[in-house]
């Protein structure tokens, strides 16, 4: 007796082989059957014809560590096919931490007041997360950042030999704990801090647990290939296996950036280093504003970074930084950047700086440190977007076999406590767009091929073998979708529109989303690494 059918459609079973068209059978939260099941007993049949029928998307690298916590219905997420995410991405995780300020302080999306806080260690935020309604299933890393700032604080320096023995414990505690990979972020603070002798131990314990080094380089546009470079040598050196996290160049770096950097990754591949690497689908980049502070006006934490903010002198030596996060900023084409998301200044989102400074009579170097000043002690999480991105590299990378692809974003609710707020532009449309523009409109690759890209590749990146392709005794992930009609909706104004096309979605064998509405259901788990 199964429970549910999903009858007559086309399936991609996620490993990049040509489609076919079969039913198939779900019971008890697993795949039970893949074939002609007309005559098999069944609760539920759902006539899928002329739809696809794919593994549920995985999303290698996303930013929910918090917003789950605060709503774990992942509607952002669920309503374009997401049925499993990675959290704890570019150095940053909710833990562990020694107090309750270092998760305010360090949690992407952290909205005060709206649950309760109290854990410290990784395990006991698997925990808090287990306790929570999941609408998806969630895999965590460990942030080498998080790490760093339970050890040293807001200390503006490395860590001493005693001190890095303290954070390599913290990451062996951590993946013991169910942690499946670890992340950098060296272009943010602290991991900026840190260069390669401070990283190689630390990697060494993810490599011990068979976990993946996601890093966020420390450059992608001039000096590109130094970043990569380092990424390439950290994981060699400590035998891990390296993900270099959204891999495209940026405003800055030389137009063979890309090419040159695949060239390195495949020499790294041909001497027996793990490499890959994932992109996101759109040419616009966001980062927090704080980004592009140098990093001596951090030193001290945020009330520190608030006086210096406050001081006239202070922020003209802030504008002097050479190795900015951004060179948009620097070139001055502030016409190309926009507010992401503001608590303090809700009506700007969507506007330039260019058109900010305008209308505040300021030059918009000064309309942005004025604007971090606004944001008070939340101003971690102001955020702004640009086009920092070529869409000729992206084209290159999906042609690779190892490119998988990202949200690089949070999971949301356009209602609730997560209303107002916004990870990416990309949010609630990143899949669809990549389905819809970069393989239907565009024919970058096959659809076959773009299903294993976010299904089974990630996948195995995370070991993980019973989800990412539809097989007999697969935990039943499931999304059905049109070819035809996948469309992300979102724009600059609007970016909270729910992605077109997707018909339904199940979650470990349940319905999260059918015939394109929300149901109740919210069966997710967490995944954690080791189990």
């Amino acid at each position: 007796m199964l429970d549910i059918v999903l009858e007559g459609g086309t399936v991609y079973d996620g490993t990049g082989q040509p489609p076919y068209v079969a039913d198939i059978g779900v019971a008890d939260g697993t795949i039970q059957a893949i074939g002609d099941l007309a005559d098999t007993t069944t609760t539920e049949r759902l006539s899928v014809a002329g739809l696809a029928v794919a593994p549920g998307f995985i999303d290698l690298h996303t930013h929910s560590d918090f917003t789950l916590l605060v709503d774990g219905h992942a509607e952002s997420q669920v309503h374009q096919g997401v049925t499993t995410e990675t959290v704890g991405q570019c150095g940053f995780s909710c833990a562990p931490v020694t107090c309750d300020r270092s998760i305010e302080a360090g949690s992407i999306g952290y909205i005060e007041g709206c649950i309760e806080l109290g854990w410290r260690t990784f395990g006991d935020y698997l925990d808090r997360l287990e306790a929570t309604s999941l609408g998806v299933n969630v895999a965590a890393c460990v942030g080498h950042g998080t790490i760093q700032r339970a050890v040293l604080g807001d200390a503006l320096r490395p860590p001493d030999t005693e001190e890095l023995d303290q954070m390599s414990k913290l990451a062996e505690e951590a993946f013991e704990q169910g942690a499946v990979g670890l992340s950098t972020g060296l272009e943010y603070w602290p991991g900026i801090l840190s260069s390669i002798e401070h990283l190689t131990p630390i990697c060494e314990v993810a490599a011990r647990h068979d976990g993946l080094y996601a890093t966020h380089v420390r450059n992608r546009d001039v000096y590109y290939d130094l970043g990569f470079s380092e990424a390439i040598a950290t994981a060699r050196a400590a035998g891990a296996k390296l993900q270099i996290s959204h891999i495209q160049p940026k405003f800055g770096a030389p137009r063979y950036a890309m090419e040159h950097t695949l060239e390195l990754i495949e020499s790294a591949r041909l001497h027996d280093v793990d490499v890959a690497f994932d992109v996101i689908p759109h040419d616009w980049a966001h980062a927090r504003v704080s980004s592009i502070l140098p990093r001596w006006a951090q030193e001290g934490g945020v009330p520190s970074l608030l006086d210096r903010l406050a001081d006239t002198a202070e922020r003209e030596k802030m504008k002097i930084n050479p190795t900015p996060h951004w060179r948009l900023v620097t070139a001055g084409h502030w016409d190309d950047i926009r507010i992401l998301h503001s608590d303090a200044n809700p009506d700007l989102v969507g506007a330039t700086l260019a058109e900010i400074g305008r209308s505040r009579s300021i030059d918009p170097y000064d309309a942005v440190l004025d604007l971090l000043r606004e944001e008070g002690e939340g101003l971690h999480h102001l955020l702004w977007t640009s086009h920092s991105f070529s869409d000729d590299d992206i084209h290159l990378c999906l042609e690779q076999d190892e490119c998988a692809v990202i949200s690089d974003t949070l999971a949301l609710s356009p209602d609730g406590p997560l209303e107002h707020l916004i990870g990416s532009l990309s949010g609630y449309g990143w899949a669809a767009r990549f389905l819809g523009t970069y393989v239907r409109d565009r024919g970058v690759i096959s659809l076959s091929e773009a299903i294993r890209k976010i299904t089974s590749l990630p996948a195995s990146r995370l070991r993980i073998s019973d989800r990412g392709t539809l097989k007999n005794g697969a935990h039943a992930d499931i999304v059905v979708f049109d070819a035809e009609q996948v469309t992300s909706k979102f724009t600059v104004k609007e970016p909270r529109r729910y992605a077109t096309g997707i018909a339904h979605v199940l979650v470990n064998g349940q319905s999260v989303i059918k015939a394109g509405a929300r149901t109740d259901g919210n069966p997710g788990r967490v995944l954690r690494g080791g189990a």
